[in-house]
């Protein structure tokens, strides 16, 4: 199974289009926490074709209207603040925060914890555990736009560049 991961994306819609369009043949998406707004949810939700996993982040603001939108979309499901996930079989955790991910990654419970929050990819291998934090879809805060994707089968994680040239042809698309 191919699990695509992202963060951080910050109402950042073109750059989140180009991530989608990246990460198009995972069989599963997670999302570690701030979206910011409904319509980044409704992206979401119109932009990738199988299951959608969210955790909210300390910019998730207006959970009434993100929780309103979310249900518009069958594939997605809302955990909160924290998924506990079985992706066939992969025990799953999901979290916003590193300092909470960090003890699940040591706990042995889970076979891949999943972060955002600090903004910086970041991939942490503790025996069978793998700790994946994706990185921004922004690319504002650091200079990188950034995803994952994280195959069950072999335990690798593929770091996916969301790069300037491809940012900047979805804007000239949309003559942004």
């Amino acid at each position: 199974m191919r699990i695509a991961i992202v963060s951080d994306i910050h109402d950042h819609i073109s750059r989140l289009a180009t991530a989608l369009e990246r990460v198009r043949d995972a069989d599963a998406l997670i999302c570690c926490g701030d979206l910011c707004s409904p319509f980044i949810m409704r992206q979401l939700g119109e932009g990738f074709a199988g299951p959608i996993h969210i955790v909210f982040g300390n910019n998730d603001g207006d959970l009434f209207r993100l929780t309103a939108t979310a249900a518009q979309f069958p594939a997605i499901t809302l955990h909160g603040a924290f998924a506990d996930l079985d992706l066939n079989g992969l025990r799953v955790a999901v979290t916003h925060y590193p300092e909470i991910a960090m003890p699940l990654l040591e706990s042995g419970r889970y076979g891949l914890v999943c972060c955002g929050h600090n903004h910086q990819y970041t991939v942490v291998q503790r025996g069978a555990v793998t700790l994946v934090n994706p990185g921004e879809v922004m690319g504002e805060l650091y200079g990188a736009a950034t995803c994952a994707v994280y195959d069950s089968e072999t335990g690798d994680v593929t770091p996916i560049t969301i790069d300037d040239a491809a940012f900047l042809s979805f804007r000239a698309q949309r003559g942004i």
